[in-house]
């Protein structure tokens, strides 16, 4: 019986991935719909992207499926193949990255979840089924020149700061769960307005929307196929992007450039950068904006304690973080927690 997980380390899946010289394909793709064994159906997608060396983060429940994989080139269109011999991906659409170095992903990981965007609703009677309408690229940028026109970026803080369109609101959260009701909140009194809601490859935002119409807005547009598809289709007709910046992509590129503009600053000296890091300390980790000057300052960490830290001997470092929960740990300058780690701010 072929083995339905990775057992080899991830150091050793990484130092393989960068020594392949066939190229690799980034993507991603999601679909509301209902599994019924989600488990069965998470066994049948790994014996099939494993055989066909696919990397990736997949998440499959009674929802549906959630999926970002790297995919050898040789292999596209039987990975192609086999998708859509699944009735309810047939023809699905898939979102190939903008800005793609193949070195996204090197191990396989399919997990089975309550749900493939967690978003706290606990209405039954709540469904997907009424979701806002489709907006193309043309049509969000004939949207955005409108006057009565409200859009709304559902990502987090850490992605909305290095690229997000040109006068969208940011829902100040740092979960997807807290900002659908905050969202319903800030937006009464624009029920009648049109409201378009996006994210980075459409998951989030058709949720929002259902969410929204769910909630008496009567207005709801949501970006198809979100950031990536957008930026895939204003290159493509050689339109001008109403995006502006980085998008931030959650594998090992960290982002994807969008346009030249840099919107955001370094979070230890201040400077225009947009460049996410994790924080080399593995007592730490923290997503931060990091410059070159001052990755080469602190050798890659967020301040001087973590710094000192990775100099220590092997043994110490483990003791000092033994028992941490690094949890979520992102960089947020409203979180005051956060702040004594980036010592120039």
């Amino acid at each position: 019986m072929a083995l339905l997980h990775n057992r080899i380390s991830g150091e050793e899946l990484k130092h393989r991935l960068m020594a392949e010289t066939e190229p690799r394909t980034t993507i991603s793709f999601y679909k509301y719909f209902p599994i019924q064994n989600p488990q069965e159906f998470r066994d049948h997608l790994y014996k099939h992207l494993h055989n066909l060396k696919v990397f990736g983060r997949v998440y499959i429940a009674k929802e549906g499926i959630n999926a970002q994989a790297s995919v050898p080139q040789s292999n596209f269109e039987a990975f192609k193949e086999f998708l859509y011999s699944i009735n309810e991906l047939n023809n699905l659409r898939l979102n190939i990255a903008v800005d793609d170095d193949g070195k996204s992903f090197w191990v396989l990981s399919i997990k089975v979840r309550d749900k493939i965007v967690a978003d706290g609703i606990t209405d039954p009677g709540f469904s997907m089924e009424n979701k806002g309408g489709y907006v193309d690229a043309q049509q969000m940028n004939t949207l955005l020149n409108e006057k009565d026109t409200i859009v709304i970026d559902m990502r987090n803080h850490y992605e909305y700061e290095v690229g997000h369109f040109e006068n969208a609101i940011e829902i100040p959260s740092d979960t997807f769960r807290e900002q659908l009701p905050m969202t319903v909140d800030m937006m009464k009194g624009n029920e009648e307005k049109n409201i378009i809601m996006y994210c980075t490859g459409g998951i989030r935002c058709e949720k929002a929307s259902a969410y929204m119409l769910h909630n008496g807005f009567k207005n709801v547009f949501h970006l198809e196929g979100g950031i990536i598809n957008y930026a895939r289709q204003v290159k493509e007709n050689d339109e001008h992007s109403r995006f502006i910046g980085k998008n931030f992509v959650f594998d090992n590129r960290l982002g994807e450039r969008i346009t030249e503009d840099i919107i955001a600053r370094c979070h230890q000296c201040g400077k225009p950068c947009d460049s996410h890091t994790n924080c080399v300390n593995d007592g730490c980790h923290l997503l931060f904006i990091q410059c070159d000057e001052c990755k080469q300052k602190y050798n890659g960490c967020c301040s001087i304690e973590c710094k000192e830290t990775i100099h220590l001997p092997l043994e110490r470092q483990k003791q000092i973080r033994k028992g941490i929960d690094k949890g979520r740990n992102v960089f947020n300058k409203s979180k005051s927690r956060l702040r004594p780690r980036l010592n120039e701010l």
